[in-house]
């Protein structure tokens, strides 16, 4: 699938997730150098300062037997294509939502569904500088010595999310497995979600977060919030 059209650019906006409704064609996009209430999961913020991110939201309208939770694994599959492609250098997911480089959160993605269609925010750090960033955090400058022109990577991460997401649709998580299953950046670490601490085992193909709690038990974790031992 082509996606990118139609496309909304502003210069500012509260968040890019705010400029999209169901009732756009699929594919639709929304893209700002700046967001003044930038959202991540669980209610945070997603802060970067001007002209230093991509900052893109897509309209995607699944059919509905397919499971949303899918959808950030997805995309997070598919920004990591582009990356790598992009960088030359190994991409890793952190289970959920989040894009790893060298051991630090380069992206994030929300997925939030709307009547019928999901709304996916994609934040991708370009070109902060190691003081711009917060702990934990890289960018794609910090980490290749280079300044990252924005719409190269935006073209790079739509064509990628068009082809991952045609594969997902026709054949579920299975068929998009292979760029999840050897990225899987918690696996072997001391992990808490929900509550529960364990050492991560693997994504597994209906996308949740099996942990092993010990004593031969391992339980599915379909949604939650990680953190991990470095």
């Amino acid at each position: 699938m082509k996606l990118g059209e139609p496309r909304a650019e502003v210069e500012s906006c509260e968040s890019t997730q705010a400029l999209l409704d169901p009732s756009m064609p699929e594919g639709a996009i929304a893209v700002t150098d700046f967001q003044t209430a930038g959202r991540g999961r669980q209610g945070r913020t997603w802060e970067a300062p001007p002209g230093t991110a991509l900052l893109v939201s897509v309209l995607l309208k699944p059919p509905a037997d397919l499971p949303l939770p899918q959808v950030a694994l997805v995309v997070g599959a598919a920004v990591a294509d582009a990356l790598e492609e992009l960088t030359a250098l190994s991409v890793q997911i952190k289970w959920p939502n989040d894009v790893m480089l060298r051991r630090q959160k380069v992206a994030g993605i929300l997925a939030e569904a709307h009547d019928g269609a999901v709304v996916v925010g994609i934040g991708v750090n370009l070109n902060q500088t190691v003081d711009q960033l917060p702990d934990r955090a890289g960018s794609l400058r910090t980490t290749t010595g280079r300044e990252w022109d924005r719409d190269e990577v935006l073209a790079a991460v739509l064509e990628a999310l068009g082809d991952r997401y045609d594969k997902w649709l026709s054949g579920g998580l299975d068929a998009v497995y292979d760029g999840l299953g050897p990225r899987d950046f918690l696996r072997g670490r001391r992990v808490s979600v929900n509550g529960m601490e364990g050492t991560a085992e693997l994504i597994d193909r209906q996308g949740r977060l099996l942990i092993s709690v010990g004593h031969g038990e391992s339980v599915a974790v379909e949604s939650g919030e990680v953190t991990y031992e470095r």
